[in-house]
């Protein structure tokens, strides 16, 4: 379970998030908003890439701000630009670094690199060079970078927005096959359909926290205010 309880977040003196309390225990949620309405901040106290102002985030009873470490290990983030997140220029070097930071051994570390690779049917882009990917299969190296970690949740903050239709539905299929938690924020209110909850957020309030098609409804009223 993820938990936060009275969370605000404030930046430079001004208010982003405003007393959020919230469990999050479903294995699909999604998070919409207009743009500046706080999703991107939320998403990010999940894994302690910002920590509240005020109140707790905590993650399987470890917390965000005692335990950014750890938590990180329990919640991967999959940027909306992959090219944030890979580091290295050969695909099967950059799913290598976070083995490597975790002190796996290398034979371990190919293994995994590998499997990883096959699993998802991009075996054939191991050797290439990471600034010649299309967009769609740089995201699914971002995705892969994440997964080899093995973490229990996953957060993707707007991943379909550089896509085509086809890359986002193969994206979108990789992410329904997923056995992690999955957190998604997203302005491509279609891609929810099947979520198990969705969450609205209206300058820097939780303002709807329903059904898919329940939110998604109120979103659109709040669009034509």
């Amino acid at each position: 379970m993820i938990r936060l309880r009275s969370v605000s977040v404030e930046i430079e003196g001004r208010s982003i998030l405003k007393d959020v309390t919230l469990d999050l225990t479903e294995q699909r949620v999604g998070i919409i908003g207009l743009n500046g309405s706080g999703k991107s901040t939320f998403v990010r106290l999940l894994n302690g890439l910002q920590l509240p102002t005020e109140g707790s985030v905590t993650v399987d009873e470890l917390e965000t701000k005692k335990d950014s470490r750890k938590v990180r290990r329990k919640v991967g983030f999959v940027f909306q630009n992959p090219e944030n997140q890979i580091v290295y220029p050969i695909v099967k070097e950059d799913l290598a670094f976070g083995l490597k930071n975790l002190k796996v051994d290398k034979k371990k570390t190919e293994e995994r690199v590998f499997a990883t690779l096959k699993k998802y049917d991009l075996a054939h882009l191991s050797d290439r060079f990471t600034h010649q990917l299309s967009g769609g299969e740089k995201q699914m190296i971002a995705l892969m970078g994440v997964m080899i970690m093995d973490p229990e949740y996953i957060v993707f903050d707007e991943p379909t927005t550089l896509l085509d239709l086809r890359n986002t539905r193969r994206l979108m299929s990789v992410i329904a096959g997923l056995s992690q938690s999955v957190l998604m924020v997203t302005h491509d209110l279609d891609l929810l359909s099947k979520f198990d909850r969705v969450l609205c957020f209206q300058e820097g309030q939780l303002v709807a926290d329903d059904r898919p098609e329940r939110v998604i409804q109120q979103y659109k009223t709040l669009c034509d205010v």
